[in-house]
Formats: structure tokens, C-alpha cells, sequence
């Protein structure tokens, strides 16, 4: 991705720069060809390790960034990079694609878009914890956006998602009991201005499955992990106009048991 932006920097600035003084031109004059669009791009990348790309092109907008305690891990930082030039160019191709498409059925192209956000939950003496925000937009009616979790192992120098941490999903399911359901129908409550009815069929009123949900794990104490975030996007446990729902659940006794053994010492329960 780098030599990507490099690329187009480059390009930018050749067009930009006069070309060497050759002999005077003839009597007839020239014409000088109107240039091609040139995409425009912009990289930052600070000295704590934080790195932002943009990218616009006529045919896409691209965006990635992620934070300066991830920056400052080269492997987790080249791990995010190789992932930045996957979305970057699978973009690429599906939009070349979609206005291809477009242009042979007679129908106006929409700019397709990707935009994903590495953000800290939290930085644990062994442990990083990140989340990511991605939003994209493929010419439809509107776009789609979700949250995923990456869990870095310092000592190992390996990255896991939330949900590896435990012995399975069933698992922390179980340890879980009532606490994500209840507190995902308050929720849903607050938003839709009256209580679920416990008796309801309506699919948007079920407590969906521990696998349809993203897993943050978060820290109170910069210690250890001590809190779960469940995350449920757009369709999940509600329709996109509600958006997505997240909720909180204190570790407790119950979910530190259903932690992997080799993973216990980095949590603990919070009262």
C-alpha cells in the first residue's frame, strides 16, 4: 500500500513539475491532450506509530487508520498493513466491476466505498485489545457497517479474536445466563418506547446466538480484562433503523471460569 500511495504521490508531483527545454516549437501550434483524472491520496504516519490513509479515486473512497499502541507493535503493525492493502485493492476491483456493470446496463454508477477505524478498548501489560469500525457502501439504498475485535498477544506476538479467548462460545454462553438478553431487551426498550413481551414471536424480538455477536474485551483497571462488550450489528438483534446494539457485562465468577486456562491470569472478575 505504501508504494501504492508512493505511486500516485509521485505521479502528482511529475505532473505538476515541467518537463526539460527542447528546441523552440514550429510555426504550427500543438494540441495539448486534456489530462485523465489523477486519484488523489494522502498517508500520515506519525513518529508514535499511528498511521491514517485516505484514497479517492472516481471510482472509490478508501480509508483505514488505526492507533499509535498498535503502530508501535511492528508485527501487529504489519499485520494491519497487509490487512489495509487487501481491503484496499479488493475495493479496487469490485468497483471497476460495478461500473462496468453499470455502464452495460444503462444505470448510474455509485461510488463504492470502505472505511474501517482500528480503534484502542484497551493496553494490558501482556494484551491489546482493539476494535474496528468498518462501514462500506456498495451503490445501494444505503450502507453497512460493523465492529470486530482483535486481541493482541504481546508475549506470543499473536492476535486472536475476542471469542478465542474462551473455551468456546457455547461455553461463555452459558456462563453468560440472562445478562446479554436482558440487557440487550433494556435496550431495545429505551429505543423502541415500550418493554419486549417475553411471549413475542417477532424475529427482531429474540435474543440472537453468542456466534452472531462480536466480543470485545475490555479493562476498568489497565490490569486485567474485567469487562465483555457484545456487539450486534445492523439485522442482528434489531432492523437497520435501530443500528447496531451493544451491551456490557461485568466478568464475573461464572465467565472466568469459562476462560481458557491459558488465558486466565489476564483476567479477572469485577465487582
Amino acid at each position: 500500500m505504501r508504494r501504492v500511495l508512493a505511486v500516485l504521490a509521485m505521479a502528482a508531483a511529475v505532473a505538476a513539475c515541467p518537463g526539460p527545454q527542447g528546441p523552440e516549437p514550429d510555426a504550427t501550434p500543438s494540441v495539448t491532450p486534456t489530462p485523465a483524472p489523477v486519484a488523489t491520496a494522502s498517508a500520515t504516519a506519525t513518529s508514535n506509530g499511528a498511521r491514517a490513509v485516505a484514497e479517492e479515486t472516481d471510482d472509490f473512497l478508501f480509508e483505514y487508520s488505526y492507533p499509535s499502541e498498535a503502530g508501535e507493535i511492528p508485527e501487529l503493525a504489519a499485520l494491519l498493513d497487509g490487512r489495509l492493502a487487501r481491503n484496499r485493492e479488493a475495493l479496487a476491483g469490485e468497483a471497476v466491476q460495478a461500473r462496468r456493470e453499470a455502464r452495460s446496463n444503462g444505470f448510474p454508477y455509485n461510488k463504492h466505498s470502505h472505511a474501517s477505524e482500528w480503534k484502542l478498548v484497551a493496553d494490558l501489560p501482556g494484551w491489546l485489545s482493539l476494535s474496528e469500525d468498518v462501514s462500506t457502501y456498495t451503490g445501494g439504498a444505503h450502507g453497512n457497517y460493523t465492529r470486530q475485535s482483535l486481541v493482541w498477544d504481546k508475549q506470543a506476538g499473536k492476535a486472536l479474536d475476542g471469542i478465542a479467548l474462551f473455551a468456546s462460545s457455547a461455553a461463555l454462553e452459558e456462563a453468560l445466563g440472562d445478562k446479554f438478553c436482558d440487557g440487550l431487551d433494556r435496550e431495545r426498550a429505551k429505543r423502541r418506547g415500550a418493554p419486549i413481551a417475553e411471549d413475542s414471536a417477532e424475529q427482531f424480538d429474540q435474543c440472537p446466538a453468542l456466534d452472531e455477536l462480536e466480543v470485545l474485551v475490555g479493562s476498568s483497571n489497565r490490569r486485567t480484562f474485567n469487562r465483555l462488550t457484545f456487539y450486534a450489528g445492523p439485522y442482528v438483534a434489531g432492523p437497520y433503523a435501530e443500528g447496531a446494539y451493544e451491551v456490557n457485562v461485568n466478568v464475573d465468577r461464572a465467565i472466568l471460569a469459562a476462560v481458557r486456562p491459558e488465558y486466565r491470569e489476564a483476567f479477572s472478575a469485577r465487582n
